[in-house]
């Protein structure tokens, strides 16, 4: 796939992106969130629109992002979505600005309740909220057009520049993913900002590769289901060449988020769950670190869900 790759960016400041528009990258890199979260300042008639805060206790991100901002005014704070890498600032530079607080009407996250809750077409500020869960059940893209009419999307971590997106049930649906692809496949933006990594052009190439690589893996899914029931820590692992315990973990999940996906659609059916997991499968001693805060899914849930067991109808 078409992926882009950058230098580490610097650290501290505001990078110009476009007019009107700069990013300031947390220091949270890791395989999950590439050189880091990207914190977006858009200025505006009234003041700056920022898109999300920002990994949790993370002060020194929120004091970057305020220093940033200098003596304009935050007016608005937006949420893609309510993952950790995203949401977990959004208290801080809250109470250090005053902003409310825009996000999906139904969050995510246990105890969150944005000040605007967004519905899928809701606009603000010259921003347009997409609803486009998949990666997560909450998730908004924010559609906005530069002074020169090009209109870009900031696409969160449902399309990112440099890696495919988690799909982590339950907060992660494979279906809905395939629908959201389907309905930014059918825009026409012409450059996506996204949540990790930097600016994608010509986005719709790499959106219609993410749909074809995601329809080619169930392809192969439905092949060794045809062959034999499967576990799921088995089939990621026959299916994964991974070797970090994180992206083992990661796939596995998007392995459950595919046969739920042909359960859902009457193609597979789940059977009772395994009790002993596969010699190579990863071990989860403690919280699975980067794959608990991209998903939103518990330790426990996920030992329970790597053991669980499909077959075709």
């Amino acid at each position: 796939m078409s992926f882009l790759q950058e230098p580490e960016p610097q650290r501290g400041v505001a990078l110009d992106v476009l007019p009107g528009i700069r990013r300031v990258v947390a220091r949270n890199p890791s395989v999950m969130t590439y050189q880091g979260t990207n914190t977006y300042l858009i200025d505006g008639e009234d003041g700056l629109t920022v898109i999300d805060p920002g990994p949790k206790k993370d002060a020194q991100h929120v004091a970057e992002i305020l220093a940033a901002a200098g003596s304009v005014p935050v007016k608005r704070i937006f949420l893609t979505h309510t993952h950790t890498d995203h949401w977990g600032a959004t208290a801080e530079l809250q109470a250090a600005t005053g902003a409310p607080v825009f996000a999906y009407k139904v969050s995510a996250r246990e105890g969150f309740t944005p000040d605007v809750k967004l519905e899928d077409g809701d606009a603000t500020a010259g921003f347009t909220a997409l609803h486009t869960p998949g990666h997560a059940a909450d998730h908004l893209c924010f559609e906005y057009r530069l002074k020169d009419g090009r209109k870009i999307l900031f696409s969160g971590d449902h399309v990112m520049s440099w890696s495919s997106s988690i799909v982590s049930p339950p907060d992660g649906d494979m279906l809905d993913y395939y629908r959201s692809l389907g309905l930014l496949l059918a825009r026409d933006d012409e450059l996506y900002l996204s949540g990790h990594g930097p600016l994608l052009p010509e986005p719709r190439k790499l959106v219609a590769q993410l749909l074809s690589h995601r329809q080619h893996r169930e392809g192969t899914i439905l092949a060794e289901l045809r062959a034999q029931e499967w576990g799921v820590a088995e089939l990621a692992i026959r299916l994964y060449n991974k070797t970090d315990p994180f992206l083992k973990i990661a796939a596995q999940r998007n392995v459950l988020a595919h046969l739920l996906k042909l359960k859902a659609e009457g193609i597979a059916q789940e059977l009772a769950p395994g009790t002993v997991l596969p010699e190579d499968a990863p071990v989860m001693v403690g919280p699975p670190g980067d794959v608990q805060g991209e998903s939103g899914g518990l330790m426990e849930q996920m030992r329970q869900d790597a053991l669980r067991r499909f077959g075709l109808l």
